[in-house]
């Protein structure tokens, strides 16, 4: 990687819009590494600056507020502009003039990015079509079902030209030590993360989650193709003989494993995995009960309501109004 040495007196001014209810531990893996290259490098390398769509303050997810500037006064003044975002989808949707300050940006030659679930806010803003992008696996879902047409990447991070995303949680660090070490060099990248304790840094293709194993608890390579296969099907649900034909192995094999390994069979843990989905859609899409029920593989919204019921012990309709009631900080 060509090392860019800048020039002392210029300073990269850093803007993050902050969505309310944003992730705070994100917004502070993503800025505290900017602080410290200012200390490694004993200069001002980079400026940080904290923006809201109205110049209003903003509370993070601790409930804590921001003191920011407005979008339009300083956001062209940035090199680069995240918008950061957690909470929930009643967050992530912005009025229409504020979709066009972000559309704005790109315009002027300013690179965007997003972090968290700030890449859904940059998906309905359109500024994520026809590009490689990533978003946290848990907002992954809801965002195919509110944009069709696109697909996140399971990465940590991807930088794509001038559209930077980001999975949010500790992935902001390895994203920044990717954009020091583009301006700064590897070594000195290297000196930022140490800072932080953080010697394992990811790559950008590094897994958001665990692996099937650990969250299913079994290393059985069977097993584990069959689930992984459940975790992709979860629309259309494939039986037992489709699937058992896709592991290599017999129907009975196939029962055997699920009884021995998962302490349940086949269908249990298959329906168990489409409604953990399903509750996901509930709590952050917009999306109806009877939407959610044909997005997760149930014939009819009835089947659905009673299958969630039986898991959850209460019904999905339960659940919204349980959330709608619950006070917001």
């Amino acid at each position: 990687m060509a090392v860019v040495h800048p020039d002392p007196r210029s300073t990269q001014r850093i803007g993050f819009v902050l969505i309310p209810n944003f992730a705070l531990m994100s917004f502070a893996s993503a800025t505290e590494p900017l602080r410290a290259a200012n200390l490694i490098g004993g200069l001002d390398l980079y400026e940080v600056v904290m923006l809201s769509m109205d110049g209003r303050p903003v509370k993070s997810s601790s409930g804590t507020a921001f003191e920011c500037e407005a979008l339009e006064r300083l956001g062209e003044t940035c090199h680069t502009v995240f918008v950061v975002a957690g909470g929930g989808p009643q967050d992530w949707v912005l009025p229409e003039a504020d979709y066009g300050k972000l559309r704005r940006l790109p315009r002027l030659g300013i690179r965007i990015g997003g972090i968290s679930s700030g890449s859904y806010v940059l998906a309905a803003a359109g500024l994520l079509d026809n590009r490689d992008f990533t978003i946290h696996w848990e907002h992954a879902p809801v965002l195919r079902e509110a944009f069709g047409h696109l697909s996140p990447r399971h990465a940590r991070y991807v930088i794509d030209g001038d559209r930077i995303t980001c999975a949010g949680g500790v992935a902001p660090l390895d994203m920044m030590h990717a954009m020091i070490g583009e301006r700064m060099g590897s070594h000195f990248a290297r000196r930022v993360s140490d800072w932080y304790l953080h010697t394992g840094i990811a790559e950008s293709e590094a897994p958001q989650r665990g692996s099937a194993a650990e969250r299913f608890g079994t290393h059985h390579p069977v097993l584990l193709t069959v689930l992984e296969k459940m975790e992709a099907s979860i629309e259309q649900p494939l039986d037992r003989a489709t699937m058992a034909r896709f592991a290599g192995t017999s129907v009975r094999h196939l029962d055997r494993l699920f009884s021995t390994h998962m302490k349940e069979g086949y269908l249990d843990t298959y329906r168990n995995i489409r409604l953990m989905h399903a509750r996901r859609l509930i709590e952050q899409s917009p999306l109806s009960v009877t939407e959610v029920a044909f997005a997760t593989g149930f014939s009819s919204a009835g089947h659905f309501s009673r299958a969630f019921s039986t898991l959850f012990g209460l019904t999905p309709n339960a659940l919204r109004r349980r959330m709608a009631e619950e006070p917001r900080s």
